[in-house]
């Protein structure tokens, strides 16, 4: 079972428009064990509502290193009532050199991968159980 972790947002003012950037950490554990991380970022006024985020898979207790990690970066939107997951390549992520998270991979390495299931099942909790973000589609 999946439970996450909700730390407090980051909030900053968006270079392009002045508005209120929001950006989430939040840690992702598998039956008690560390499991995932997830990065998430949205600005609040944009007129086309998007979050972009990134999840890292891998080893994340003591003794880890970041080569012992894969990250997937994505976007998430709204087509009429559904949530949308699309991946992207590293270089349109703004987490492509935060080392820690591991080797970010573009969308085509990332839908080869054998963790892309798991990837997605962690982006499909995002939209379930991630407060800010299903109030921020609202």
């Amino acid at each position: 079972m999946i439970e996450i972790e909700f730390e407090n947002p980051n909030y900053k003012v968006c270079e392009c428009c002045g508005s209120e950037s929001v950006s989430l950490t939040r840690f992702v554990s598998m039956d008690g064990d560390a499991h995932a991380v997830y990065y998430c970022q949205y600005t609040i006024g944009h007129e086309n509502k998007v979050v972009n985020g990134i999840v890292s898979l891998g080893k994340w207790w003591e003794g880890s290193t970041p080569s012992d990690r894969v990250a997937f970066p994505f976007r998430i939107w709204m087509n009429e009532d559904r949530y949308q997951v699309g991946l992207m390549d590293k270089s349109e992520c703004q987490w492509a050199h935060t080392e820690l998270l591991g080797t970010i991979l573009d969308r085509k390495e990332a839908l080869n991968h054998k963790w892309i299931k798991e990837a997605f099942h962690i982006t499909d909790h995002i939209v379930m159980d991630d407060r800010m973000i299903i109030e921020y589609f609202k």
